[in-house]
């Protein structure tokens, strides 16, 4: 086939006073990968909801092999042949793995006039679209789903942010045989060392615009920064502080000791079923068990998130969805934690609220500064940031932080990555899980790395805290 598969000419949306997309023109051939790069709020998000029929737009035209089309709703879109991956798949956890791949296009046999659900067709077509991806993480069970109806366009939104290199490289793999299928691809990352290596071409936006579009070859890592951010790319600078009073002690799994002290941020390092992301949430009072803990030298037992946040320990999950209340503004997520501070008789201290909301939110610089905003409104990056002004909020003693870089852009990470160091410059201290080994290499004081639910070693600033290093012990 000749031409674009898909083609968006003089896309623009708007939401509210909000100009998400600004005369946005973009296409992608057939066989070809087409990475779209930004900061959070930047478009992306719009952009690729559009294609697929999530959004219409307010004006411009989107064009399916060259004939201008409208999708009223996402099954408009997936029937043209357009499936989009988003960063969080809604999958079904009470459904197998073979009925998350079939959901909404489901197998039937018939019997007479009856139907039936054919089981083992959908089993089997199931075991042919995982075969070649070797694994079966909810991210790939989404990418499996989207195999099995053969689309033409396919459209992956973060799709590694909670993979490893491995599992990176199985992907890689897939979609190298998709584009010699001749699938169009669009590829949505902040990892813009994958986009550099896997992209044809790149788009660019800022502020809803295309800033730049290049040809495999004539773009790197800081070029894409430069026209991302509008100035050039600055490598991060992680200073360690002399470590205080220990602030929370508990053994996980039994054995070993975590221990986080003043001024000191702490890594867990993990493969995908280490067990590192549970140990953290047990922390947090949120695990099957509850956790036995010393905080500030007084052993408490945590059986629930509320007694976490009772005794100053707050959690940034690895899913914003769980640390938000998306249908909620800003502002009473903010003060969800911290409503105990401004009860007054029975009433909430309005004007001493809206001033606390005003400081933090200026303080992790969340945008747009409009508290009345509902969550879900707000890009991934701010999201996150409003999450951890919770926390702030309330001056937790140590934070908890589950993948808190997932999916967001260089500059928002650099600035949530200066809050994290702020936080324990003030004598807190934090625990942070990543499966980016890089950051915990950048940012922590310790790292422990996790083997099948056990600390297995111990990894100190600054003579072992490197990438290979910590690869090595995690078994990766």
């Amino acid at each position: 086939m000749t031409g674009p598969a898909v083609s968006a000419e003089g896309i623009s949306k708007r939401f509210g006073a909000t100009v998400a997309l600004d005369g946005v023109d973009f296409d992608v051939a057939y066989g070809e990968i087409h990475a779209v790069v930004g900061e959070n709020g930047a478009g992306k998000s719009t952009l690729i909801r559009i294609l697929g029929g999530v959004h219409r737009p307010d004006r411009g035209v989107i064009r399916l092999d060259g004939e201008e089309c409208h999708f009223a709703s996402p099954h408009d879109a997936i029937a043209a042949g357009i499936v989009t991956i988003p960063q969080d798949p809604r999958l079904v956890p009470a459904l197998s793995i073979a009925e998350n791949v079939a959901l909404g296009d489901l197998p039937v046999r018939r019997l007479g006039p009856l139907a039936m659900v054919d089981r083992a067709r959908m089993r089997a077509e199931a075991r042919e679209v995982l075969a070649p991806l070797g694994f079966a993480e909810r991210q790939l069970v989404a990418i499996a789903k989207a195999l099995r109806r053969r689309c033409r366009v396919f459209i992956l939104d973060e799709p590694t942010a909670a993979l490893e290199r491995r599992e990176i490289a199985r992907l890689f793999s897939v979609l190298a045989r998709m584009k010699r299928q001749g699938t169009a691809v669009i590829y949505i990352s902040h990892q813009l060392d994958e986009v550099v290596a896997i992209a044809d071409r790149c788009t660019v936006l800022r502020d809803g615009r295309v800033t730049a579009l290049a040809h495999r070859g004539a773009f790197a890592v800081n070029d894409l920064v430069g026209a991302m951010t509008g100035r050039p790319a600055q490598e991060a600078t992680t200073a360690a502080f002399p470590a205080g009073e220990p602030l929370l002690e508990a053994e996980p799994d039994g054995a070993a000791t975590v221990r986080v002290r003043e001024r000191e941020v702490v890594g867990l390092a993990g493969l995908l079923g280490s067990g590192a992301d549970r140990m953290i949430r047990g922390l947090f009072g949120a695990a099957s068990e509850p956790a036995i803990v010393a905080v500030r030298g007084d052993t408490r037992r945590l059986a629930s998130p509320a007694d976490a946040i009772a005794v100053g320990i707050g959690m940034v999950p690895g899913e914003r969805a769980l640390g938000l209340v998306m249908n909620q503004s800003v502002r009473d997520n903010i003060l969800l934690p911290n409503l105990d501070a401004f009860a007054r008789n029975g009433w909430l201290d309005r004007d001493a609220s809206d001033r606390l909301v005003a400081e933090v939110m200026e303080l992790v610089d969340i945008r747009p500064r409009r508290p009345e905003l509902k969550a879900s409104a707000l890009s991934g990056g701010n999201q996150q940031k409003v999450i951890l002004a919770k926390w702030l909020a309330r001056r937790v003693a140590v934070l908890l932080l589950d993948e808190p870089t997932q999916g967001i852009d260089v500059a928002a990470k650099a600035q949530i990555h200066a809050l994290i160091r702020d936080v324990v410059a003030r004598g807190g201290g934090a625990l942070i899980h990543s499966s980016d080994l890089g950051e915990l290499a950048r940012l922590c004081d310790r790292v422990l790395a996790v083997r099948q639910g056990r600390i297995a070693a111990t990894l100190e600033r600054p003579a072992s805290l490197d990438e290979p290093e910590l690869r090595n012990a995690i078994g990766g």
